[in-house]
């Protein structure tokens, strides 16, 4: 999986255009803010089948750029047959807005890629989202509320069937973290996941520093076991005497190998990503 990753290109803009530079970029969303964009990553080799597809959302708390954040884990998911997205947002540094301009741009994602399923030879009913911190926040906007509150638009849902989540905001309201980005204290509580908690929801996987100060463990534990309660598919992978970002390639190549392998077992496991083939000469036990 790593030898994949050999030709990045120096850090700053440079290394950001050859990250990029395997992605064909797409207008999703055209706002009045601007033009909103998806790195798509298709794999090279033809497909008897439309292809799953895993969507992520990068963190930076709705304000800084990261679009680069996930390609590590788009090449990875190209390379076992998915169709791979760094999606990008609206943010504060750049359109001077929210959090709700994000959630909106994430929603009209997953439903842009159902639209445009037969262009790209994507499955519309193998949808996986996921992302860092507001980011993973994002990805949980798109599946936790109600459908009487995120109704199908034009007859297209934006609700995916799996979330994997790192280091993940689940609580905006004023005890959590986030929420002086909202318009208002009842904005920031309406669409705090920890308030839209419920059955039914998609298999979710979340990664977790033990030692992260800005998306406390305990909370996430917390949702986990509420999640849990109401008998939806909720892993939580901890991981000891790591921060915020210790999941990322550029931090540790180790932790990035062992949540990118626990993410493709929780994928195949629900059946939205082929398994592994059997290598020549191998012997498969049943």
């Amino acid at each position: 999986m790593s030898s994949i990753l050999q030709k990045v290109a120096p850090i700053g803009e440079a290394r950001e255009r050859e990250m990029l530079k395997d992605a064909a970029t797409y207008i999703y969303h055209q706002t009045p803010q601007g033009d909103i964009l998806a790195n798509i990553f298709q794999p090279t080799e033809p497909a008897l089948a439309p292809r799953p597809v895993v969507v992520f959302f990068h963190g930076g708390m709705w304000d800084i750029a990261m679009p680069t954040q996930f390609v590590p884990h788009c090449l990875h998911f190209v390379s076992r047959g998915a169709v791979a997205v760094a999606a990008e947002t609206r943010l504060n540094s750049k359109h001077g807005t929210g959090p709700l301009e994000a959630i909106e741009d994430a929603r009209e994602l997953i439903r842009w890629l159902r639209q445009n399923a037969d262009i790209f030879n994507l499955d519309p009913e193998r949808i996986t989202v996921g992302g860092a911190a507001g980011g993973a926040f994002l990805a949980l906007l798109t599946a936790m509320p109600k459908e009487k509150n995120l109704p199908p638009v034009d007859g297209v849902d934006c609700r995916p069937q799996a979330l994997i989540l790192f280091s993940a905001l689940v609580n905006t309201t004023p005890k959590g973290q986030g929420s002086e980005k909202f318009p208002d204290v009842k904005a920031a509580k309406r669409e705090s996941p920890t308030s839209l908690v419920r059955g039914k929801l998609p298999p979710m996987i979340f990664f977790h520093g033990k030692s992260d100060r800005i998306t406390p463990f305990d909370e996430v534990d917390r949702f986990r076991r509420r999640l849990r309660w109401r008998r939806n598919a909720c892993e939580l992978i901890d991981f000891e005497r790591a921060d915020h970002s210790f999941f990322n390639f550029n931090v540790s190549h180790v932790n990035f190998e062992m949540t990118v392998e626990a993410a493709d077992r929780f994928l195949v496991q629900h059946g939205l990503l082929d398994p592994q083939p059997v290598e020549a000469g191998s012997v498969e036990f049943l």
